[in-house]
């Protein structure tokens, strides 16, 4: 009865799919996959035993992870706006940053949470928003090196952070408590060289989007400007770099959906999301998207493209917004 419930609430998202006929193939045979596994489900009520319920459970959780991934790539699209704020809690010191797995099933609701810009260690992971929101049910990671700035993330059970006096990129696996891999960005400023407006040692953003895994710093050799770059979530390595040509002094904050780069203008009150320089085309334009910035300090802002949420941390307070997207596939709004 578990696995026919998780199988109808897979189906409605078969005709949502069916709108975005670029991709009719792909389409087809995840439909192909969920009729197979209907019939495996029907099967195993008429005989009992036929199927191992572990391989069958694990076949669903395969088919939802590919459906959704397949939602989010043809759901992409072009941002056009930005919802007014939704304040989850109000906790911890003006600086610091927060936030959920930006690639595991939605089962996984966990929050991490890092107070504090510079020299900290320890990060607590809340078993759900609800419990973060509430401030109860959470358990301590003591990373072994410390951080700096607040621009982490987690991507697919891994914290990426920049190391404090460095301008390394660590990857602690949380599951076993680890460092899996550290490697330097080449020629990337650290300790306040080129942060964000807002100061606070955040010259390395980490970010993901639909794509994959990303960081945002800059050079002197790009004259500080941000650089943009593709990593290789086990090696680290920097796969590709793209220089967008905006100052980074001058930014507030910054994310990515769908590989366009999204710059505010400020991180006090007043900012809107002011530059965006996509990577398809390697080229930029000049936006004027409203940003309510409730608080008027904002020290971090990430988009999971799981959930399609911007995650901010402003003045002590962790803040959400709801993003538009214009679909480069059927036009539509989000």
């Amino acid at each position: 009865q578990d696995l026919q419930e998780q199988m109808a609430a897979l189906l409605p998202v078969l005709p949502v799919l069916e709108q975005f006929r670029s991709d009719a193939r792909l389409v087809a045979q995840l439909k192909d996959e969920v009729g197979n596994l209907s019939g495996s489900l029907l099967a195993i009520r008429e005989e009992m035993g036929a199927f191992g319920y572990e391989e069958l459970q694990q076949r669903l959780l395969l088919l939802e992870g590919r459906l959704h991934a397949c939602l989010r790539r043809l759901g992409c699209g072009k941002l056009t706006g930005v919802s007014s704020p939704i304040t989850i809690r109000a906790s911890g010191s003006r600086f610091g940053s927060w936030m959920t797995d930006t690639v595991t099933p939605s089962s996984d609701s966990r929050v991490w949470y890092m107070d504090g810009y510079y020299k900290g260690r320890r990060v607590l992971e809340f078993r759900s928003l609800h419990d973060f929101a509430t401030g109860q049910n959470f358990v301590q990671h003591l990373l072994p090196h410390p951080w700096a700035g607040t621009g982490h993330v987690v991507f697919n059970g891994s914290l990426f952070y920049n190391k404090y006096q460095s301008n390394v990129a660590v990857k602690y696996h949380l599951g076993s408590r680890s460092v899996l891999a550290q490697r330097s960005l080449p020629g990337a400023g650290y300790n306040n060289t080129f942060p964000y407006s807002w100061g606070g040692f955040s010259d390395i953003d980490f970010m993901a989007d639909e794509s994959g895994l990303w960081a945002v710093y800059t050079t002197t050799r790009n004259a500080g400007n941000i650089v943009l770059s593709r990593l290789d979530p086990r090696s680290l390595e920097v796969l590709r770099s793209w220089d967008t040509g905006y100052p980074k002094r001058s930014a507030g904050e910054a994310f990515i959906i769908c590989g366009t780069l999204y710059v505010t203008n400020s991180h006090l009150a007043g900012a809107k999301v002011y530059f965006a320089y996509d990577t398809a085309t390697a080229s930029y334009e000049y936006t004027d998207i409203p940003f309510h910035n409730q608080y008027s300090h904002i020290s971090m802002l990430d988009y999971n493209p799981r959930e399609r949420l911007l995650y901010t941390w402003n003045n002590g307070h962790q803040v959400v917004y709801n993003v538009t997207l214009f679909h480069l596939v059927g036009g539509d709004g989000d």
